[in-house]
Order: structure tokens, then C-alpha cells, then sequence
């Protein structure tokens, strides 16, 4: 982790000039020319740019990433000496980022070779490599070491250094296209470890496992996906402690995998935890009886198994695997993929698309990613993904619905105006529905989380010092709360009188 030889650079206008030709590091264009930032929100400092318009970032740990402008990004050496020890040794890199050690010394060798003779026709690389590396006391290394560098550089890039147009916070693409294991590898890794050791009879893991919300879930995916023989008692084992969390999916999942082995004698057991509570109830509701017999069990288990589980990972949602990564603490794992995803959907709204309809568009998936976004912290990429949503709603409910929550995210993440925006075009709706499937509006939850939000948004305005706009605010709030039934016009009576006070008399802001 160190910049040697950046600030030796710094300090050599010679040194600054042979750096930047030929080998294109120049610390002269250091200007990206759009804003961007990590997705994981770590720091990041412009040092150098090239003359294609590319740029070179330091990241908090040291790494360098370079964005280039067409709109992809990929760490390139761990340090800046790293780096600057590749684009000297390699000054070609960016036709090499396709080769990695697999290719072999004698392919690397034939192609670094080709690349540099065409540098040498235009550059004088020859003179100006040795000088430039011993004034900045930088190693000599074969290209076939340096492309190693490279290639564990670029495989860093995810989830850590995840690159962002800061405005529309879409990804940009990663520089090199080598494959990344999928993302439900690295996400079961600990319930792989923890089932190998259940195997093994550990009853510290046993207990540990059986006790842990999280490594329960993740020891029964692992066995999901790698069924044997011998796992009939942990996985009863497991089943017992999944039930203190009611109905998951995990739990389903258990009952299923001890189901699969047809013994009638699991039956007691499995009604033992259907009857835990009213949602488990609900959830096992089709389990064979207690008179039932092997086969009807089996019968059940296969059915749910075709349906809803299997053996290969990669059938599984996407959700799955994010909810497990963030589970676990891999929110930056977690928030690359689904950053990923509603970039996809962005890009092309026809993968919404059902097979059973394919003129229609299920936005669910949006939704969906709205909260993933929210239960990481992520708010900005939740209200991304929450605009684009209430966009392809049909009814005027749901286009309330989305526009509500939209209102909120955008309040939350300071964009107050654009907050006042949103519920104006709520109103609208409310006004001329266009439908009715907003006649009750005002007798339910719905128009109180209406009128609650006009409140917050006053609030906050006043907060903000904008009292003409909390003003404003504060009327539609009252305008709808009057709209309100007894009953939910009553419910937000305390927070109407809180923001008018907070309004009218700014010394009662705090």
C-alpha cells in the first residue's frame, strides 16, 4: 500500500512527461469528465488519465482502478507501484486483458512481443522503460508475471470497487471479460463448510449451526444442493431449531429434504412443527396426515421439490442468494448483484416480460429490488429501482401505492423537491383516477400513509429552512387529511398538530 512512486512523479516534471509518453500515465488528466463513485460508497481519488479519455482512481486500500470512457472499470494493480510497474512493463495492458496464467508463458510471450513491436514502430519504449523504472525504483518483472498481476487485479474489481455514474448510478461494465464464479458459490461457502462438518458428527458445529438463524439456513441450502444418504438426523436436527423462525422458505425446505426419505416415522416430527404457529400451519397445510403412509409422504416431498427447490443452484432466484449474502454480512456482494440486475432491466425492459404473457410487463421484480436496496442501506438505488416501478403501474391504486413510497425515498435521501414533485402527481391521480380502484382511499391505511407522508414532507421543509415550501406542504397534508374517514383522519391528528406548530413557529424546530 504505497504511492512511492506517484509522488515521485509529482516531484519530476521529466519524470511526469516520460510517464505520460509513452507509457499514457499522464498526471495531467486527472478529470474523469462525468461524476462517479463506488457502490460501496468508499473513497476514491482521481491521480492520472490517459489521452483515450480513460481515467486512474486510488481506492482507500491503495488498489488503482481504471475507468475508461466507454463506460467500463477494473482494478489494475493492488498499489500504484503495481500498476505503474504493468503499464511499464506492459505497455500495450489494455490488449492484454483478455490473457490470464491459464494461457501459458509461451502464448503471453508470443502476444505481449507482437503488441510491443507495434509500440516500437511510434514509441521509443526501449530507452524510456529502464529509465523511467530505476528513477522510480520499480522492479523488472517478465510479462508473464505481470499479467498475473493484472489478471488478480481485474478479479478483484466485484464487489469491492464497483464503479457508478454518480448521477444515474448505473454500473459501469467490468474492463476485462474473464468469468467470476456465480454468485450462490461464494454465498454458500460457510453452509458447505458447516454441512461437511455436520457430516462429520462435530456437535460443537452441530449445536453452533442448529443455533444460528443465519448458518442454519445456509447449512440447509448446502444440503439442498448436495443431497447424501447419512444426513437423515441433521437435517431433523436442523428442522427443530428452523422452526423457532416460523414459516421460511428454509423451513419448507427442511421438511421437504426429511420428507424425501419416505419414513413414516419422520411424520409425528413433521406435524410437531407444522403445529408451531398459525404461519407454519398455513405453510405445511398439505402434509400427508399422521396415519399417512411412506409413500404419500415421499408423494408430498417430490411434489414440493419439483416445484419449489431441486438440486442446482443456479435455478434458484436471484433473491435467494442475495438475501443470504446480505444475511451473512456480504453486503457489498449482495448490493453488486442487484445493482447488476436492475441495470439489466433498465437496459431492456422486455426481460420483465412473463412467458404466459408476453405482451405484459411484471414489474414485481422492481419492487422486490426497491426493499433488497432498502434492507441494505442503499436508498438511492431503492428509489432507482422504485421509480422505474411505479412507471409501468396500471391501476391507479398501484400508481398511488408506488408513487407513495417513491415520495418517501426521495425525502429520505434529501431531494425534497423532487419529494413535493412526486405527491403532487399522486394528487392528481387521486383527483382523476381513471379508474375505481381507489374508491376507498380515504377509509383505509392507504389514505393515512398518504396524508402522513405530506406531513413528514412538511416537516422536513421546515426543517430544511423552507418555510414558503413547508407552507405548502402543510396545506395539501391538511387537504387530504380532510378527505380522511373518522377513523384514519383521527390516527394522524397528533402528527398533523406536531408539523403545523413546527411550521408556523420555526423556533420550534429542532
Amino acid at each position: 500500500m504505497t504511492d512511492h512512486a506517484l509522488r515521485l512523479l509529482r516531484q519530476d516534471a521529466h519524470l511526469t512527461e516520460l510517464a505520460a509518453f509513452p507509457f499514457d500515465f499522464d498526471l495531467r488528466r486527472a478529470d474523469h469528465g462525468e461524476p462517479v463513485r463506488l457502490a460501496s460508497g468508499g473513497p476514491l481519488r482521481p491521480v492520472a488519465g490517459d489521452d483515450t479519455g480513460g481515467t486512474y482512481f486510488v481506492c482507500a486500500d491503495g488498489s488503482v482502478l481504471y475507468a475508461d470512457s466507454e463506460g467500463s472499470a477494473g482494478i489494475i494493480g493492488s498499489t500504484v507501484d503495481e500498476a505503474l510497474e504493468i503499464m511499464i512493463g506492459l505497455p500495450g495492458w489494455r490488449d492484454h486483458l483478455d490473457l490470464s496464467p491459464a494461457d501459458g508463458p509461451e502464448q503471453i510471450l508470443a502476444r505481449v512481443a507482437e503488441t510491443e513491436e507495434e509500440f516500437r514502430e511510434d514509441y521509443g519504449i526501449d530507452e524510456a522503460r529502464p529509465e523511467l523504472r530505476a528513477a522510480l525504483g520499480l522492479s523488472e518483472r517478465s510479462p508473464v508475471e505481470l499479467i498475473a498481476l493484472l489478471h488478480t487485479a481485474l478479479l478483484r474489481t466485484e464487489p469491492d470497487f464497483l464503479l457508478l455514474n454518480a448521477e444515474e448510478g448505473c454500473a459501469y461494465d467490468l474492463l476485462d471479460r474473464h468469468p467470476r464464479p456465480p454468485l450462490w458459490e461464494p454465498v454458500l461457502a460457510q453452509g458447505r463448510a458447516d454441512l461437511a462438518a455436520l457430516r462429520a458428527g462435530d456437535r460443537a458445529v452441530w449445536d453452533a449451526t442448529a443455533e444460528d438463524p443465519v448458518r442454519r439456513r445456509l447449512a440447509l441450502r448446502a444440503a439442498q444442493f448436495d443431497r447424501a444418504d447419512g444426513d437423515p438426523e441433521l437435517l431433523r436436527h436442523l428442522l427443530r431449531h428452523e422452526a423457532a423462525s416460523s414459516m421460511t422458505d428454509e423451513l419448507r425446505l427442511a421438511a421437504v429434504l426429511v420428507g424425501l426419505r419416505g419414513h413414516a416415522e419422520d411424520l409425528p416430527l413433521l406435524h410437531e412443527v407444522r403445529e408451531t404457529d398459525f404461519d407454519t400451519a398455513c405453510g405445511l397445510s398439505e402434509l400427508p396426515g399422521r396415519d399417512a403412509d411412506g409413500a404419500a409422504l415421499l408423494e408430498w416431498a417430490e411434489g414440493l421439490d419439483e416445484s419449489l427447490f431441486g438440486t442446482d443452484p443456479s435455478d434458484e432466484p436471484p433473491s435467494t442468494w442475495t438475501e443470504l449474502a446480505a444475511d451473512q454480512g456480504l453486503a457489498e456482494l449482495a448490493r453488486t448483484a442487484l445493482i447488476r440486475r436492475l441495470d439489466e432491466i433498465e437496459m431492456d425492459q422486455s426481460v420483465l416480460r412473463s412467458p404466459g404473457a408476453p405482451k405484459a410487463l411484471n414489474a414485481s421484480p422492481l419492487r422486490a429490488l426497491s426493499r433488497e436496496f432498502e434492507q441494505l442501506g442503499d436508498r438511492g438505488q431503492a428509489l432507482r429501482a422504485q421509480r422505474l416501478y411505479a412507471v409501468l403501474q396500471d391501476t391507479a391504486w398501484d400508481r398511488v401505492s408506488a408513487r407513495l413510497t417513491q415520495a418517501r425515498l426521495e425525502r429520505e435521501t434529501g431531494q425534497l423537491a423532487r419529494a413535493g414533485a412526486t405527491l403532487v402527481a399522486l394528487r392528481e391521480i387521486l383527483a382523476f383516477p381513471a379508474d375505481d380502484s381507489l374508491r376507498y382511499w380515504q377509509g383505509v391505511n392507504l389514505g393515512r400513509f398518504i396524508a402522513e407522508e405530506h406531513y413528514a414532507l412538511a416537516r422536513d421543509l421546515a426543517d430544511a429552512n423552507l418555510l414558503e415550501e413547508a407552507r405548502a406542504a402543510l396545506v395539501a397534508a391538511d387537504g387530504i387529511r380532510g378527505e380522511l374517514s373518522g377513523a384514519a383522519a383521527t390516527a394522524v391528528r397528533e402528527l398533523a398538530e406536531d408539523v403545523a406548530e413546527r411550521v408556523e413557529d420555526p423556533r420550534n424546530l429542532g
